[in-house]
């Protein structure tokens, strides 16, 4: 076990992050709920210390949940990289309510627009990526792929369950390890007119991935 902040505190600091205005389906915009964000941080830190002193990336980092989280836990230096304008500004907002100052925001594209000088830069990548369910399929594999390009040892990500096979192939394939540490309910609340349901639960792993090559 590691040193880390009581899963409850982080939970609350967590529950204080303002969410989208107007969540874009194209790029599958959905809040991290603060108890599924501040449960997977907790792990990352508490049970293999992936976090406190380190520099962490943060892909697709939206509002800010994972970004702030990781923040809170004590790493020496994080950058989100996120494409949508507004959300950074909420972002931005938040780490501001929450004075966090190891933080830094890059507006890009996650899959093709990361300057390569972030290459094997961090120490750890966090990232709940698009899973692809509308109109993108196969997004969830090329952020998994820019994670491998950014981490000099550890990603951590969210995938569908029904994806796994497909996953842990990929992962094999490029010589890294990949194990999925829990699989988890995501409460997807209704957030677009499309939506018959005030939520759906949607089965997800979470993935750890070592770095072996």
């Amino acid at each position: 076990m590691f040193p880390c902040l009581k899963l409850k505190y982080l939970e609350e600091r967590l529950q204080c992050i303002s969410e989208f205005e107007k969540p874009k389906i194209l790029l599958e915009q959905y809040i991290t709920p603060p108890h599924l964000s501040s449960h997977i941080l907790y792990t990352v830190q508490s049970q293999y210390g992936d976090i406190d002193s380190k520099i962490v990336a943060d892909l697709g980092s939206g509002c800010g949940a994972l970004t702030i989280g990781t923040g809170v836990l004590g790493a020496s230096f994080i950058i989100g990289f996120e494409i949508d304008r507004e959300a950074i500004d909420i972002c931005l907002e938040n780490i501001a309510e929450q004075e966090l100052t190891n933080i830094d925001i890059v507006n890009c594209d996650v899959i093709n627009g990361i300057p390569s000088r972030f290459y094997k830069f961090f120490d750890t990548v966090l990232m709940n990526p698009p899973f692809g369910t509308k109109h993108n399929a196969g997004i969830d594999i090329k952020f998994l792929e820019t994670a491998f390009k950014l981490s000099k040892n550890v990603v951590y990500s969210l995938h569908k369950t029904s994806t796994r096979k497909h996953i842990l192939k990929y992962a094999e394939s490029l010589g890294h390890k990949a194990e999925v540490l829990a699989e988890l309910k995501y409460d997807l609340s209704s957030t677009y007119k499309f939506h018959k349901k005030k939520s759906v639960d949607i089965q997800v792993d979470f993935y750890r991935f070592i770095l072996l090559k």
